[in-house]
């Protein structure tokens, strides 16, 4: 008899090392997975200032993944002249800082920055649709949606 109930301790014991493993686990995938939707706010932020660098320096092109109010600024900046470049420059990356800040949280798995990051940016696609630019409007809804999922994750986190 006290054999058999050893063996049910061991297997009981047994059970629940691997539940907890099994948690591991799970809690470092979701880790994972928040650090990726989290990293979305470093490119937007990085792009951003990619497409005000090109502006000031007379290019043509932007990427659709940066910000659409970093596009109202560097337009004003450019009807300002030399001395709205500096302002261009300096307010985008104050701009962009705030983003890069989202994702340095966000890697923690802070809720709190994935939304307040997702919120600034769902306002800044608004923008792009009275500016009908429609392709940076859609990479918008695709970034969105990924850092959703690690807005998710960062909850499974915490749950």
């Amino acid at each position: 008899m006290a054999a058999g109930v050893g063996t049910a301790l061991a297997q009981s014991n047994e059970r629940a090392t691997q539940v907890n493993e099994r948690i591991a686990v799970s809690k470092m995938i979701a880790a994972a997975r928040a650090r990726a939707g989290a990293r979305w706010f470093y490119w937007i932020a990085a792009l951003s200032m990619i497409n005000s660098l090109v502006v000031v320096f007379g290019g043509n092109f932007h990427f659709v993944i940066g910000l659409g109010i970093t596009s109202v600024v560097d337009a004003i900046a450019k009807r300002v002249g030399s001395a709205g470049n500096v302002l261009d420059l300096v307010i985008n990356g104050f701009v962009a800082g705030i983003f890069a800040l989202f994702g340095y949280f966000g890697t923690k798995a802070q809720k709190w920055a994935f939304l307040v990051g997702m919120g600034l940016y769902a306002i800044d696609g608004v923008m792009l649709l009275g500016a009908k630019d429609y392709l940076s409007l859609g990479f918008h809804a695709y970034a969105l949606c990924a850092i959703y999922r690690g807005y998710g994750a960062a909850q499974q986190i915490q749950a």
